[in-house]
């Protein structure tokens, strides 16, 4: 698993924002698209393709991509 990886799974699951305006030091909760919802896909792409459980608490206390990604390799 590496951070380029999970930006480019990330970025797939956005439907508006374009995934050159992606990368390791995005704010995710400031995308246009960040919702509740998204969270939940955020989540459940976690949990499919990395086999690892993100919580809601994980999501708030993370800020940008590089912090999520460093909180699921450390699971």
């Amino acid at each position: 698993m590496d951070i380029n990886d999970f930006i480019e799974k990330f970025a797939a699951c956005l439907h508006h924002t374009p995934s050159p305006a992606i990368g390791p030091d995005t704010e995710f909760k400031k995308l246009d698209e960040w919702s509740s919802i998204f969270a939940l896909i955020v989540i459940a792409m976690v949990d499919t393709d990395y086999h690892k459980v993100l919580t809601a608490e994980d999501i708030r206390s993370s800020k940008t991509l590089s912090d999520l990604f460093t909180l699921i390799q450390s699971k």
